[in-house]
């Protein structure tokens, strides 16, 4: 998502910031999904844990949905889960919000942020809004390796902040535990915040350095692999000095009732999560395995999608595929030819694959 030619301002029409004017709109390809097998937004593909439904019709009531919500009981059960003390941690609507909360207490506008490219689109869109100065450094085709030594030597003194998601989204290529601690020792001055969302695919967390790395931030989400996508949850981790700061910025109840109740009975199903993160480590051997067999590329992923290499058809392959009832993502307008496809359940798989062969 880059900056677009500012906008012209109608006559009559309150002038918005120049940043926001500067902006390229953000409108995800949202409709028309029901129905479809959804492999365009790395969602769980078969839905949240039983126990979360069970959980609501249980705890739910009329006159619960008539106050604002309380966190206490939510916190502690994350506390223990993630294995942090409550002061460690902020609940956030989404991920989207704990990087917009990010933003927001340490980036003035002018302020240098660092990101990568191609990478999920809010780390600019936030940094934007709030008129950063931002600088990009590429992930270099065709393997999409992380792109560490680039990263470090763009990092400066005047950098304020860096935004990195691990493993990256939509390559699916990740840094190693080792070279997170050297972008904190290289940004030591700025805010570093690790975008865990694919966390459960590939095993790799930076939160055991929070105790020694006071410029450390780190965001889970439980739209992934929780299957609660709706819901807009999600936690942001660091320093209990840090996290009094990011509370100071944060709307007091912007994670509502719902999720937080659900969010307990997610994490308390251990089984549920181990057995689908199980299927769809298998569902993505089978996907490479059958691209391979077809002669198409694809970037090796540690996430729960696969970026694939379709050329000049990427278009093509993508609406043909809709046509079958099967959504996918472009993104040639970031990685010339590439297609992202989700990995769901192995039959879900061999669904797509079937389609893929008659396409290619």
């Amino acid at each position: 998502m880059a900056s677009a030619k500012p906008a012209r301002v109608p006559k009559g029409i309150v002038r918005p910031r120049e940043a926001v004017l500067k902006m390229a709109p953000y409108s995800p390809p949202t409709a028309g999904r029901e129905g479809k097998l959804r492999l365009d937004f790395n969602e769980n593909t078969v839905g949240c844990s039983p126990r979360v439904i069970e959980f609501l019709r249980e705890r739910l009531r009329a006159d619960g949905l008539a106050v604002y919500p309380e966190y206490a009981e939510t916190r502690r059960t994350l506390a223990e889960f993630f294995q942090v003390k409550p002061e460690q941690f902020l609940l956030t609507n989404g991920t989207d919000e704990a990087i917009q909360v990010f933003i927001n207490t340490y980036v003035n506008a002018g302020d240098e942020v660092v990101v990568l490219r191609p990478a999920y689109a809010m780390y600019r869109f936030y940094a934007e809004v709030a008129g950063a100065a931002i600088r990009e450094v590429d992930y270099r085709p065709p393997q999409m390796d992380f792109p560490l030594d680039d990263l470090l030597h763009t990092i400066t003194p005047a950098t304020r902040a860096v935004i990195i998601a691990n493993p990256n989204n939509p390559t699916g290529t990740g840094v190693q535990l080792h070279g997170i601690e050297r972008i904190l020792k290289r940004a030591r001055r700025a805010a570093v915040l690790i975008d865990e969302a694919y966390y459960e695919f590939c095993g790799v967390t930076a939160l055991p350095l929070l105790e020694r790395s006071p410029n450390l931030f780190v965001s889970r989400t439980f739209s992934k692999v929780y299957g609660m996508a709706a819901m807009r949850l999600g936690c942001l981790f660091s320093n209990p000095a840090n996290i009094a700061f990011l509370h100071k910025a944060q709307s007091p109840y912007s994670v509502n009732t719902m999720a937080a109740h659900a969010v307990q009975a997610a994490v308390r199903d251990r089984a549920y999560i181990e057995n689908y993160v199980a299927e769809v480590l298998a569902a993505r051997e089978l996907l490479c395995l059958g691209l391979e067999k077809l002669g198409i590329t694809y970037v090796p992923s540690s996430a729960n999608f696969v970026l694939a290499n379709f050329g000049k058809r990427a278009i093509e392959i993508r609406d043909a595929l809709r046509g079958r009832g099967i959504l996918v993502r472009d993104r040639s307008y970031e990685v010339r030819g590439h297609v992202r496809m989700t990995v769901g359940t192995r039959a879900q798989t061999r669904r797509l694959l079937a389609a893929l062969e008659e396409i290619w």
